[in-house]
């Protein structure tokens, strides 16, 4: 083979093995790389008047006051033993991983604080003013959006109106989780 087919043939097995692997990239799984609705600021201030590094005896440790229980079965064990001994950003980021388990309830009273929950306003807002329940409830199951719900229950107005009357529950359309309780 001569010398310029040896480098046609390396340079297109190059451009093959460049486009597999920009596949592989393009074909991953996309993993949204939401930004937290909650202000742990504010939480942490009312649990433990802002004092990340905080262990007062009471078997809650941290900004957040974790007990070692659950830092640990969060995967905060990858960082330090308990709480208050691990960094800031750390205990938030096992705050959004339980969080993204079971909401607020882990935090009943400062979950509740005025102020926890960012405000943001997204451009799918629903601008209906007013929106009536049906009085009823619906428990939110694997696998489900409010789309879903929504078809299935025949409310008018789809999504948005789900969102409309759950807004207080929900920090975005695209944030429900199993377990939760929504007004139908």
């Amino acid at each position: 083979m001569s010398r310029i087919g040896r480098r046609t043939r390396l340079a297109a097995l190059s451009l093959v093995a460049a486009g597999v692997t920009g596949a592989g990239v393009l074909l991953a799984p996309a993993t949204p790389a939401l930004a937290s609705s909650v202000n742990w600021d504010v939480v942490a201030k009312c649990e433990s008047g802002g004092r990340w590094h905080i262990n007062t005896g009471n078997g809650y440790y941290g900004g957040l006051q974790f007990s070692r229980g659950t830092w640990l079965s969060n995967g905060g064990g990858k960082y330090a033993s308990t709480a208050d001994k691990a960094t800031k950003a750390e205990q938030i980021r096992i705050a959004e991983k339980l969080y993204a388990k079971r909401g607020l309830s882990p935090w009943p009273v400062c979950g509740k604080r005025s102020g926890v929950h960012k405000k943001s306003t997204p451009s799918h807002t629903p601008k209906k003013k007013k929106v009536k329940s049906s009085g009823k409830t619906y428990v939110v199951k694997s696998g489900d959006t409010l789309a879903k719900i929504a078809r299935k229950y025949h409310i008018k107005g789809g999504w948005r109106t789900l969102y409309a009357l759950n807004k207080n529950k929900l920090s975005s359309p695209s944030r429900i989780y199993p377990g939760q309780r929504i007004r139908l």
